[in-house]
């Protein structure tokens, strides 16, 4: 199971809940939920962008009108914030402005994507949020690897490291990309293939 950011967050909850399912894990720029939960109650402002953003979008509709408003200006802005230095200067990086633009534009998208961060949020004081919670606190048994930008300022790297507290089996290792923002599948395509290819075949 391959995850980035909130398909990150999936996937660590697939191999907790259903270990049976899931092989090995790899996860891009996304710590475990209850280490992203532990960092954003402890100090949501040094956690990053994230959190900043969780709360933000908590609002009805203005936050949808937002991303949308000016052609949906306001994701590239997100992605040139999130992504490292090297990868927003290529014409890669113009196209996949382009294209996440275009998508967000597309009715519907835009409150999806927010729902997200919504129910992150709005789950913590609720019944299925704390069965949530009690039932990611067991150790994942599958071997992971984690990697994750150094440059990133939505999750931390702090709080990815931390993940390690949730993993239980001993082939655990953790990459740092040094130079990559968010997005370490787009931004240095490259070595983060050989990374998982190498964690596969290992």
């Amino acid at each position: 199971m391959v995850g980035h950011d909130w398909g990150g967050l999936v996937a660590w909850t697939l191999a907790a809940l259903h270990p049976r399912l899931v092989h090995s894990l790899v996860v891009l720029n996304a710590p475990h939920p209850l280490a992203l939960r532990h960092a954003s109650w402890a100090d949501p402002r040094r956690q990053g962008w994230a959190g900043r953003h969780a709360l933000g979008f908590q609002v009805p509709m203005l936050p949808e009108r937002s991303l949308r408003a000016d052609g949906a200006a306001r994701v590239e802005r997100i992605l040139r914030a999130w992504a490292g230095p090297d990868w927003v200067a290529t014409a890669e990086f113009d196209e996949v402005v382009r294209r996440n633009r275009d998508a967000m534009l597309i009715p519907g998208v835009a409150h999806c994507a927010l729902e997200y961060f919504r129910w992150a949020v709005r789950s913590q004081a609720r019944a299925d949020g704390q069965r949530f919670a009690a039932e990611l606190a067991r150790p994942v048994d599958v071997p992971v690897l984690q990697l994750h930008g150094t440059l990133d300022p939505a999750m931390l790297e702090r709080t990815a490291r931390a993940s390690a507290r949730w993993v239980a089996a001993e082939r655990y290792q953790y990459r740092a990309l040094p130079a990559v923002g968010h997005f370490p599948h787009q931004e240095a395509a490259a070595a983060t293939t050989a990374l998982i290819a190498d964690f596969l075949t290992g």
